[in-house]
């Protein structure tokens, strides 16, 4: 069974958008997990224009579930000019404070909207090598942020990783437009692939309820998903859009 992963970071978007506590992420987690997910996702940045340095205290005190902890690893420390929130200690330094089950890395920029790319591994793989160690050393499971490039996964096995996460938003996009045969084999490729390698396999961006049941790609253990499950909330409500995630996991035909 793929297991779900609820990423708040649009909850804590809404909380920003006020000088308030409401909505809290921790109370959106709890509503999560009793309603099935077998994870929460955060994914902070180095402005916490979302997820806070707090949320992320707080999360791993609380949530006893897989926690996975989302982001840059070369990202440096920020000083917040806002008042009530902390300092931003650097992506590292946040992970050893609250130790998650795994810690997914991901190479998007300060000024990216989004995560938009998977790493070159050919060109940070050295760098990331003692990276991975060091989260191992502290008991994380890690899992890197990758494009669906099947020749690339062994090399994420080389460096250490335990998982890849596929970049999903290239599937979505030809789903989108009615043609994702291609898309969706290349993605099946890169699974294989990662799994040969010894890898477990993520995925994640962009999936939503129209398109997940048709993501029938093999030896998938986890998705993320956030911003398409948030909307859906608004309709739904929160539990019952996470109800309906499983579901349309569960309905996926996998080969």
């Amino acid at each position: 069974m793929t297991v779900l992963s609820v990423n708040l970071n649009k909850v804590a978007l809404i909380r920003n958008s006020r000088d308030t506590t409401s909505p809290s992420p921790v109370d959106f987690a709890a509503v999560a997990i009793a309603a099935g997910a077998g994870g929460i996702t955060v994914h902070p940045r180095p402005d916490q224009r979302h997820i806070r340095v707090s949320d992320c205290l707080a999360l791993a005190q609380s949530v006893d579930v897989e926690f996975n902890i989302e982001g840059n690893p070369f990202a440096d420390p920020m000083v917040s000019d806002r008042a009530g929130v902390s300092d931003y200690p650097g992506f590292m330094a946040l992970v050893e404070a609250t130790r998650p089950a795994q810690a997914t890395l991901v190479p998007d920029g300060n000024a990216q909207l989004t995560s938009d790319h998977g790493f070159d591994l050919r060109k940070d793989g050295d760098r990331l090598a003692p990276i991975i160690a060091q989260l191992k050393d502290w008991g994380c499971r890690v899992s890197l942020f990758m494009d669906p490039e099947p020749e690339n996964m062994a090399l994420a096995a080389a460096i250490g990783a335990d998982r890849v996460e596929l970049y999903t938003e290239y599937y979505a996009v030809a789903f989108a437009a009615g043609d994702y045969a291609q898309v969706l084999d290349r993605f099946s490729q890169s699974a294989t692939a990662a799994h040969n390698a010894g890898l477990g396999v993520n995925a994640g961006h962009d999936l939503n309820l129209v398109n997940l049941p048709e993501f029938a790609i093999p030896h998938l253990l986890e998705v993320s998903i956030g911003h398409a499950l948030t909307v859906d909330a608004m309709r739904f409500g929160f539990a019952e859009s996470v109800k309906r995630y499983i579901e349309a996991l569960a309905a996926r035909v996998s080969e």
